[in-house]
């Protein structure tokens, strides 16, 4: 039994457990163990790293841990590296990478503590094979992740090979598309399940739409795409592909559930293309429209998700002699009154860098939850568009 650690986007940690917990449905050997800031530990066989790569569609990647160890100086991180048996996972005609990450280690360099996990990785193959691996930072066959904390060193062999929120489908984007796995986890969060109706006014290239529409024909995340376990060392084929094979797709639905829209038509168009190319074989209804005159797409109440643009998408059709700020405080003010007057029973849920968002909404969240992409922090906005809200609202006494 192996010790893999799944990272994610952070604050999606609770999401990454239950699904993994959803995954190990599939295995006897697969268990969930602790979550910490930025993923989760669990532990298995090398045949569920595979489960959770084909299915994990919130982790960023499924990393096997080799070796761990107290240190004090880059010397002791070297000796502990060059222990390893690399030689059963992979060969010196490989290429690698070698990644480091740390959380307040006293040692002054990652660059050289990097330099130093390289050349003892490459010295053993050198002292086996009298031949070493090459490194490529841009497509590496393997990866080798460090992590250091104040007292401890974790070294780790990538399953995944490029990162998991690279579902395979993706050719083209709008401008800082939403990332797959951060999507699916807010798809997650929401509440959103196959079936209940779902609207992304704003879909730009239509990420959020993609995960939730291959969650409903039953579409693996990782489906579309290789990993970096298939050039390990007696990988086996064979397993590999019935694993694959075993997955069924889910009965495709015969009346719309997934709807989105867009200011842009190059984004509506854009979204329909990378529909297609994920292997969505349902109709998913696309409109261009602007999100303040957009109205409920289905009598049943569901969840509108979206992840709203900044500046100048908002002004795709705006002045452009009024100020950004001017542009979007109207916009939004508008498309409060939409989802008061046209969205009533459902749940808005608003993910945004943009902390003020509420306020010019004019709405009171009824949750939030904080979210990072990347290294920006974000909120999602919970918004409980209740029946008879915006009767409420008109008498209300104005305020002078």
């Amino acid at each position: 039994m192996a010790s893999y650690f799944c990272p994610c986007p952070r604050g999606m940690e609770a999401a990454l457990a239950e699904e993994i917990g959803e995954i190990a449905a599939q295995s006897t050997t697969l268990k969930v163990h602790n979550q910490v800031p930025g993923g989760v530990h669990c532990s298995g066989t090398m045949q569920d790293a595979w489960l959770l790569n084909l299915h994990s569609r919130i982790a960023s990647r499924v990393l096997m841990r080799m070796a761990q160890r107290s240190y004090t100086t880059e010397n002791d991180i070297y000796d502990l590296v060059l222990e390893q048996t690399w030689e059963d996972w992979f060969g010196p005609d490989h290429t690698i990478r070698v990644d480091v990450t740390a959380v307040k280690s006293p040692l002054r360099s990652l660059e050289f503590t990097t330099l130093k996990i390289k050349d003892a990785i490459c010295d053993r193959f050198r002292d086996q094979y009298d031949k070493r691996p090459s490194v490529n930072t841009r497509e590496p066959d393997m990866r080798i992740v460090g992590f250091l904390d104040a007292r401890n060193f974790i070294v780790y062999l990538d399953t995944s090979g490029e990162a998991l929120f690279k579902r395979g489908w993706r050719e083209e984007t709008g401008d800082a598309p939403l990332r797959e796995n951060l999507a699916a986890g807010l798809l997650r969060v929401s509440g959103w399940k196959p079936g209940v109706p779902l609207f992304d006014p704003m879909c730009g290239s239509g990420t959020i739409l993609v995960e939730a529409a291959q969650m409903l024909q039953g579409i693996p995340s990782g489906a579309r795409r290789s990993f970096a376990f298939e050039k390990f060392a007696d990988h086996d084929r064979q397993a590999w592909a019935a694993m694959k094979a075993a997955v069924k797709p889910n009965v495709l639905p015969q009346e719309p559930t997934i709807f989105g829209s867009d200011i842009s038509g190059d984004m509506v168009e854009m979204t329909r293309h990378n529909l297609k190319i994920a292997g969505i074989l349902f109709d998913v209804p696309l409109k261009q429209i602007e999100a303040q005159h957009v109205s409920a797409p289905t009598t049943e109440p569901g969840i509108l998700l979206t992840n709203p643009p900044y500046g100048e998408r908002i002004g795709v059709r705006g002045d452009s002699t009024v100020p950004q700020d001017d542009m979007a405080a109207g916009f939004y003010a508008a498309f409060s009154t939409t989802l008061k007057q046209r969205f009533a029973g459902w749940t808005a849920y608003l993910f945004t860098a943009d902390l003020g968002l509420p306020k010019m909404l004019r709405l009171k969240e009824s949750r939030k939850t904080p979210f990072f992409n990347g290294a920006l922090e974000c909120r999602l906005f919970r918004f409980d568009m209740v029946a008879g809200f915006n009767r409420r609202e008109e008498a209300k006494p104005k305020q002078d």
